[in-house]
């Protein structure tokens, strides 16, 4: 297991959101500007000064260095949860995860993006006797959707959910919007920043009390988030206000790299000092 972006992925994220030279960063780190542009390009860390980089950057200079040490959030054994199942699909060097949730008792199922690759999915939906009755979409990057058309093919009558301005005007969320499948209830919550259209779905009402579940997409990741450029202030305070404001033990199903939660990002995501 890996996280989706090394140390040098977040510094360089985060050095070119806020338009600062490689010169400024490398003197924060005290490094050599070949040194920090190195350090930037390979991901393999030096003895830099993480607080003083992490400062200049908005970053929290504690955490940068738990993830220049390697840092993972716990393993979480999806086994447990017989109602979910996670696909990952590379295509042109892209890994992206999307997320299959059904209700136990009247196998009614939920796709929440869907990669590149439509062939797992559609064996998990047959193998499970499962009915795809909604499509969730976290936001409209096209490795969220590549694999759409064939899903559709097989599931005409699927309900597309979408916060896009470009998706069918019964298909767009709304504030406050519920879907039950079976006992289970999806609600959303707007995550803009790194897409114009980023959606956060939980779900919640799991049997026995299990906790939230939020696919957030390309919000948060473990131990980063997805890249916002000029957005990058927006993107973090709705993960604040949105995702950080769940349960601490809230399951999070990113958009790319592992199962992650609340509790572990709060604790250890650099982006959020």
């Amino acid at each position: 297991m890996t996280l989706e972006d090394s140390i040098g992925d977040i510094l360089s994220k985060a050095r070119t959101s806020l338009q600062v030279s490689v010169d400024e960063a490398a003197t924060a780190a005290g490094l050599s500007p070949a040194a920090y542009a190195e350090l930037e390009k390979t991901g393999r860390p030096l003895p830099t000064d993480w607080n003083r980089l992490g400062a200049k950057l908005t970053l929290d200079g504690a955490k940068l260095s738990k993830i220049a040490q390697g840092w993972l959030p716990p393993a979480i054994d999806l086994s447990n949860w017989r109602e979910i199942r996670a696909f990952s699909s590379t295509e042109d060097g892209i890994t992206v995860n999307c997320y299959l949730i059904w209700d136990e008792v009247t196998r009614e199922a939920a796709l929440f993006d869907t990669g590149f690759d439509a062939a797992p999915i559609l064996a998990c939906i047959a193998e499970n006797d499962l009915q795809l009755k909604h499509f969730f979409l976290t936001h409209s990057h096209p490795d969220h959707l590549a694999a759409l058309p064939a899903i559709r093919a097989q599931f005409p009558k699927l309900r597309l959910h979408s916060n896009s301005k470009n998706a069918p005007v019964d298909a767009r969320n709304r504030a406050n919007d519920f879907i039950m499948l079976g006992s289970l209830r999806i609600t959303n919550r707007e995550t803009p920043g790194h897409s114009d259209d980023g959606v956060t779905y939980v779900v919640g009402n799991w049997p026995e009390d299990a906790t939230h579940v939020a696919i957030v997409g390309d919000a948060i990741f473990a131990g980063s988030m997805g890249g916002a450029r000029d957005q990058l202030e927006l993107a973090r305070k709705k993960v604040r206000e949105q995702i950080f404001s769940l349960p601490s033990e809230t399951l999070l199903c990113c958009g790319h790299g592992p199962l992650t939660t609340i509790a572990a990002e709060k604790a250890n995501n650099p982006w959020f000092p």
